[in-house]
């Protein structure tokens, strides 16, 4: 009788959770049909921002990116060099979703300008994972403008928080041109050309007055010839991604079949040069 009054008191055990803790159990399947619901929009998010991508590439027109730590002024230099209309707000993460926009520079050369979200110091994990969209236009950009708020008292930290998340993105090869912003909020403009020196390319402007556009365009255009480098490969017929890739993102200047493979010269972005390197003839 005991051993059976165990039992029912187990059993009874069972029975008396109660409300609030059911309700925990409720709210916790809640969250995790949302989470699941959220990562299959991210999904079809990524999916979208790919065959924008893909799209872009056909036209062989560079893309170049901008980045840099939260409200260093990016969005507003999309508007001012492109006309665009991008939302801009002084608080984190105010550009989720990449805006890409045409620009001409000097000589008639077109870019595609892309806005990026704002990166902080030591971006959580999760965060890449949740922004991947985002910070997969950056990896494939063949040049990035780094912008930095010239008069934030952590500039350099905040440039180094921003190099830092980069190479945990593996987007760390890419060639950077550094852009000392908001030149128009310091007592004496010209005395950020002294900091200039602290970076190997860099160009001071202010993005909200249109200052230094002269030569920030000017700065693009250089910037984008050498990060192009011409090669003569031959591809044999089974690496079909490198041929296409060839197609893709390179200027193609003279193609003929062989009888091992496809002989292409032309100008491909530096980034993905040492994957030709060993057909380079």
């Amino acid at each position: 009788a005991g051993g059976g009054g165990g039992r029912a008191g187990s059993a009874g055990g069972v029975g008396l959770r109660g409300p609030g803790e059911k309700q925990l159990e409720v709210d916790r399947r809640d969250i995790g049909r949302r989470i699941s619901f959220i990562k299959k929009e991210l999904e079809k998010v990524r999916a979208h921002r790919s065959r924008h991508r893909s799209r872009r590439k056909q036209t062989q027109i560079p893309v170049v990116a901008l980045v840099g730590y939260t409200n260093a002024g990016k969005s507003t230099l999309l508007n001012k060099i492109s006309g665009a209309d991008v939302y801009i707000a002084d608080k984190l993460f105010a550009t989720l979703d990449p805006t890409t926009r045409s620009v001409n520079l000097p000589g008639k050369t077109k870019i595609l300008l892309t806005d990026t979200v704002g990166f902080i110091q030591k971006l959580p994990t999760n965060l890449i994972a949740a922004f991947r969209a985002t910070l997969e236009e950056i990896s494939e950009a063949d040049l990035l403008l780094h912008v930095i708020d010239i008069t934030h008292n952590n500039a350099y930290a905040q440039s180094e928080a921003v190099l830092n998340t980069l190479k945990d993105i593996e987007a760390d090869h890419i060639p950077i041109l550094t852009i000392m912003n908001k030149i128009d909020l310091l007592e004496n403009p010209e005395s950020a050309k002294d900091n200039l020196e602290e970076f190997p390319d860099a160009v001071a402007i202010s993005a909200f007055k249109g200052l230094g556009f002269e030569e920030l365009t000017a700065m693009i255009s250089k910037k984008l010839f050498e990060t192009y480098e011409k090669i003569k490969v031959e591809l044999p017929y089974t690496e079909g991604a490198l041929i296409a890739k060839f197609h893709e993102v390179g200027n193609i200047e003279n193609l003929q079949n062989s009888r091992r493979g496809v002989i292409i010269e032309g100008r491909i972005p530096v980034r993905i040069v040492a994957k030709y390197k060993k057909f380079e003839i």
